[in-house]
């Protein structure tokens, strides 16, 4: 059995989002159906729907930052019941089995590769998986998460979905914390939570940015100050002297400036993905004071909940702008030029009107 779903598709790298209808599986025994109330708009989406990564399958149906109420549950479902409020990210299968599955780090499968929320292989339908630009979505349990938000944060909620976790986890992973000096290299839809979550673990947070007017921001997301990256003296202040720092830039840049503010055995984690690698840093910046470069994915379900827990406990959402279904294009414009705080949410209501 299936359900028909409504949502928004691209057919090809070259048209726009527009109506399309496709068909859900019914909920198996595992399965959580969620009828979708929010659901974030990650630049992954704009990637993958105009084909600017290799690999989209059309037609594609974007989205992996969901929010909405639980509406149906199977049989063998333990974790939620109707009504509740549940999350999706990123993910909805994975192999199980393999050592990064079995130690809860899922987004690291190394059998089949995790099973994307969209433009993934569809387990059960086959075909290829669609995303949270939809009006409802089934989704095995052991990929739904417990959302403990009042309701009225929702929609800034949902963001945290992808761009909570994706800078949780290395923070966590990297034991940011009390008495540690770190930097947040961009302030966009990942930097902003950045921001947050490092201010709330305890850490002294600096954001580096290009634009000097960011910085009344910066200190009002939970920063101590805004660095000019592309001002020399500026960041030769801070020489050798951040334990951690998280660089969120999608775009190739210079990584050498970043590396040489690091003490000994400091540590710099990209999370941005570039359309072109980024310029090679300096081994030696490396090697004299045993630096690391590193890199970090997600996070897997285990952690994602625990995020929602931590955000949920300190009172943590995204800056949000809303929009409707049918804006989806001109949001994708302005995310291009940055113009955004920090994160736009669809209105899935805006569905039954679009």
């Amino acid at each position: 059995m299936t359900t028909t779903a409504k949502g928004y598709a691209a057919q090809s790298p070259e048209t726009p989002l527009a109506p399309f209808s496709f068909e859900r599986r019914a909920p198996g025994k595992t399965d959580v159906a969620i009828d979708i109330a929010f659901c974030g708009v990650c630049h992954s989406d704009l990637h993958t729907a105009k084909g600017e990564w290799e690999g989209t399958l059309y037609p594609c149906v974007p989205g992996h930052e969901i929010v909405g109420r639980v509406t149906a549950v199977g049989d063998d479902v333990t974790k939620f019941k109707v009504g509740d409020i549940a999350g999706v990210g990123c993910m909805v299968d994975s192999c199980g089995q393999c050592p990064s599955c079995t130690d809860g780090e899922e987004q690291y499968c190394e059998t089949t590769g995790f099973v994307g929320t969209y433009n993934g292989p569809d387990p059960v339908l086959g075909g290829h998986t669609f995303g949270g630009y939809s009006d409802h979505i089934v989704v095995d349990e052991g990929f739904v998460l417990k959302v403990s938000h009042p309701e009225a944060d929702l929609a800034a909620v949902a963001p945290l979905l992808c761009a909570g976790i994706t800078t949780y986890s290395p923070l966590k992973h990297w034991k940011v914390g009390p008495g540690q000096k770190v930097g947040i290299v961009g302030l966009g839809g990942l930097g902003h939570m950045g921001v947050k979550i490092a201010n709330a673990m305890g850490a002294e947070v600096y954001v580096f940015s290009t634009s000097p007017n960011k910085r009344e921001d910066a200190k009002r997301l939970g920063a101590k100050d805004l660095i000019v990256s592309k001002d020399a003296d500026a960041m030769a202040e801070h020489a050798n002297s951040f334990d951690f720092i998280l660089n969120t830039v999608a775009a190739p840049h210079n990584l050498d400036p970043f590396l040489e503010l690091l003490k000994r055995d400091g540590t710099m984690t990209l999370v941005g993905v570039p359309a072109e690698p980024h310029p090679s840093p300096s081994v030696g910046n490396l090697i004299f004071r045993r630096r690391q470069l590193a890199g970090s994915l997600i996070g897997g379900i285990a952690e994602t909940q625990e995020m929602l827990d931590f955000c949920n406990e300190h009172g943590l959402v995204s800056d949000i702008e809303m929009i409707k279904m049918d804006e989806i294009e001109p949001a994708y414009d302005r995310m291009v030029k940055s113009d955004v705080k920090y994160r736009f949410v669809i209105d899935m209501a805006s569905t039954k009107t679009a």
